[in-house]
């Protein structure tokens, strides 16, 4: 096996070749038991705590299915599309891993819950993708190993390793899409815009959190190569655990372009696992990998099939939510934003924010503006999403109708959102404490205005003489005395009226 360090340029590989994709996403759902046992899955305990002779996989030990982790799986099977198994049963999917108590993983085979699906995805110039679902299958997530004493924080390199099996157990959904053809040059992007639209779907059925930041969604990007799109599929590798949305395109573009320099050198693909670097962007080799045969799968003895009544499936089909899709472009509509601004609005994960901020009583615009301006800018510093800052929608509601009502204007509501995002209190305690309310004393905006006028006379002549854009200056001047805590607005009217001049 030859390896190749260097990559083949983007545009090369594309001109050569034709991209076949697969991704595999395992999704936490937000039970409060384990998928076969009554341990927490509670994030924060100490390591070990949360575990019992089932999720251990001690001898006599027998696991019973959580009835609420097979309704979340029915219920993401019927929002992307997929038929429903009136009989399905749970395998043991053998092999042997640290982090496996068990040596096995109590998976779903050759009989998913879900199958035969769709999911359709908006790229970002508007055009819609449809990927196709293989199946969505229920399994239990593995425990979780620390590999201490090397320079990564992986096995190589690493003195010794620690394990930590109160996620094992953990209910899993594994939706794994057929081979997505036909993507060309924007394979990268499609496989973001799916995760993305996948993740929003999830979060919408109200099952998991989906936080990929916390390993609650992790992508596994399957990418291989072939010469033209009538060719046999190439071999492919995995890339392992990708879990942000950047990361998932970053990889999948690697991943082309490294195939393609292999292939175009004379090499072969090898079939093998593969670790994503945050860093560069890159991916290295982990392990061979492994067919399905490998894994020895057979039936789970201990678990009786799991059979839905068809009127259970269809009460449950009943009750989902609006689909994210379908909402967003109701919501643009409502809005009147663009498909560009809705699109921004999305990737900033600012809708649901957005969407309560209203319903607190402000109006879109504002709820748009302050969420997508000041607040967004915020959320990138710190490098979280918006929805993380420490403000809920009711107080930027009420940042917007201190605004509204003229009590603050844009640069003080600033300073008030400053003010709440580093502890201070409510807004209106901020105001109070930072005294930041709007000058509104006409009193005190007069003599402001008289002394810029007399400080600035070839100014004021200017606009006596007609030069209504020469205002400005007089208006910074106010503003400057003020601390800005003056309305602009009034503070051009007056200025206006002391000199005699008509803006129209």
């Amino acid at each position: 096996m030859t390896t190749f360090t260097e990559l083949l340029s983007y545009e090369d590989a594309l001109a050569s070749f034709d991209p076949v994709m697969g991704l595999e996403v395992h999704v936490e759902l937000g039970t409060r038991t384990k998928m076969f046992c009554g341990c927490s899955t509670e994030l924060g305990a100490e390591p070990n705590s949360q575990t019992c002779p089932t999720c251990l996989g001690l001898p006599g030990s027998l696991p019973v299915v959580n009835a609420i982790g097979v309704e979340s799986a029915i219920k993401i099977g019927l929002a992307l599309n997929c038929e429903i198994a009136e009989w399905c049963r749970f395998a043991r999917k053998n092999y042997f891993y640290p982090d496996m108590p068990k040596n096995f993983q109590t998976s779903q085979y050759d009989e998913p819950i879900a199958f035969n699906g769709y999911l359709d995805v908006q790229l970002e110039d508007g055009e819609i993708f449809r990927v196709e679902i293989e199946r969505a299958h229920m399994e239990e997530d593995t425990g979780k190993s620390l590999h201490v004493g090397g320079a990564t924080g992986r096995i190589h390199g690493a003195s010794h390793s620690l394990l930590d099996y109160n996620r094992a157990g953990i209910p899993l959904i594994e939706i794994v899409t057929k081979p997505i053809e036909g993507a060309g040059e924007r394979a990268p992007e499609v496989a973001k815009a799916y995760v993305a639209e996948l993740r929003e779907v999830i979060k919408a059925l109200g099952v998991s959190e989906a936080r990929m930041d916390k390993g609650q969604m992790r992508c596994d990007v399957n990418l291989s190569l072939r010469p033209t799109p009538e060719s046999e599929f190439g071999t492919r590798s995995e890339t392992k655990n990708v879990n942000s949305l950047r990361s998932v395109e970053r990889a999948a573009r690697f991943e082309i372009q490294r195939h393609a320099a292999v292939l175009s050198s004379g090499g072969s693909i090898v079939q093998e696992t593969r670790h994503f670097h945050e860093e560069d962007g890159s991916t290295t080799a982990g392990r061979i990998k492994d067919n399905a045969e490998d894994y020895r799968y057979f039936p789970e003895p201990d678990l009786v099939p799991v059979a839905p009544a068809r009127e259970w499936v269809e009460e449950l089909r009943g009750g989902l939510p609006e689909m994210p899709r379908v909402r967003r472009n109701r919501l643009r509509e409502e809005w009147g934003v663009s498909e560009h601004d809705m699109q921004s609005i999305l990737n900033a994960g600012a809708v649901d924010s957005i969407v309560a901020t209203i319903a607190e009583g402000a109006d879109s615009a504002a709820a748009r503006k302050w969420w997508m301006g000041e607040l967004a800018r915020n959320a990138n510093e710190q490098g979280v999403v918006v929805d993380e800052l420490p403000i809920t929608p009711a107080q930027v509601a009420r940042v917007a109708a201190l605004v509204a009502d003229g009590l603050l204007n844009d640069k003080l509501a600033r300073k008030v959102i400053e003010g709440v995002l580093a502890g201070e209190g409510t807004p209106d305690e901020v105001v109070d404490k930072r005294g930041l309310k709007v000058v509104s004393d006409e009193g005190a905006l007069g003599a402001a205005v008289d002394e810029a006028i007399a400080g600035n006379a070839a100014i004021a002549d200017k606009i006596r003489g007609g030069k209504i854009a020469a205002v400005g200056a007089l208006v910074g001047a106010v503003m400057k005395t003020t601390r800005g805590q003056a309305d602009a607005a009034r503070v051009k009217e007056l200025i206006l009226e002391r000199l005699g001049v008509s803006e129209g």
